[in-house]
């Protein structure tokens, strides 16, 4: 019973690297229109991670034109992800960034984690 789960079980995708709350990110996701296939980047910073095995997510969140944040979730192994680049790291003291939803401006910055 074991081994059927394990062959339902979606591959690992080796194009994303390991990430934590608080990073900025670019993500290259593949965008089907019509009988073509386009790849679209979306920067933001991630807001959190849901670790779930095969479901795992993780979602990030920009700043659209007019101050208008819009966030989306990424499957991690999901095949539709092209390649995620990580920006920058940044100092976090929580790993969900649900309070950044509320600032705006200078007070939305996080400060930059150097290694």
């Amino acid at each position: 019973m074991d081994q059927i789960l394990k062959s339902l079980e979606a591959p690992v995708n080796p194009n994303i690297p390991d990430l934590r709350a608080g990073d900025v990110v670019s993500v290259h996701v593949k965008i089907k229109e019509g009988n073509r296939e386009r790849i679209q980047v979306f920067k933001g910073t991630v807001l959190y991670k849901h670790n779930n095995g095969t479901n795992s997510t993780f979602t990030v969140r920009r700043v659209a034109t007019n101050g208008i944040g819009v966030e989306r979730t990424f499957l991690t192994r999901s095949p539709r992800l092209e390649k995620v680049v990580v920006e920058r790291h940044s100092r976090v003291r929580q790993s969900k960034l649900y309070y950044l939803r509320e600032l705006t401006g200078k007070s939305a910055r996080l400060k930059q984690k150097f290694d």
